[in-house]
């Protein structure tokens, strides 16, 4: 994802040379991306319940804690619908 920002905001930069517009565009770019597309930051209380579907637990008890509330939506998923 990095490299198609970065490889967008140089062609921007380069097109700029003809219409500032595009310096401007490829400033809100860069903002862009550095505000929203890096992903979920690291620096969560490690409790587990922050964090998103699928990203890795920042401890072993938020792991454990993610684990016990699968299995707990798991059991009432088939006692609710039956296999």
């Amino acid at each position: 994802m990095g490299t198609i920002v970065l490889t967008g905001t140089v062609v921007l930069v380069l097109l700029g040379f003809g219409n500032p517009l595009y310096w401007l565009a490829a400033v809100a770019l860069l903002h862009l991306y550095v505000r929203h597309g890096r992903g979920p930051s690291t620096t969560g209380t490690g409790t587990g319940t922050a964090t998103a579907a699928g990203a890795a637990p920042t401890s072993y008890k938020a792991y454990r804690d993610r684990r016990d509330q699968q299995a707990k939506w798991e059991r009432r998923y088939r006692r609710e619908r039956g296999l």
